[in-house]
């Protein structure tokens, strides 16, 4: 019996998180590596979310109140 080593192609199961300026690679919940990003590195986000420094923000709208009712709104109004 012999042991074979082949080469898999993962690359659409990678996912990253940022994290103090690099991005943190995960193959499931293990870590893979990271890759460093540039200082000026320039992200284009969906309208609802911002990058700022070295964090990701998304803008939500929340009711205060006791009766609020209308809580999962979206952005045309329609709840």
């Amino acid at each position: 019996m012999a042991l074979n080593q082949h080469k898999i192609d993962v690359t659409d199961r990678v996912v990253g998180k940022l994290k103090n300026g690099e991005l943190e690679l995960f193959l499931e919940n293990q870590s893979i590596g990271i890759c460093k990003l540039p200082e000026n590195v320039q992200m284009k986000l969906e309208h609802h979310f911002e990058a700022e420094g070295q964090k990701i923000y998304q803008h939500v709208t929340t009711t205060e109140g006791r009766d609020a009712k209308y809580t999962d709104c979206d952005d045309g109004g329609w709840c």
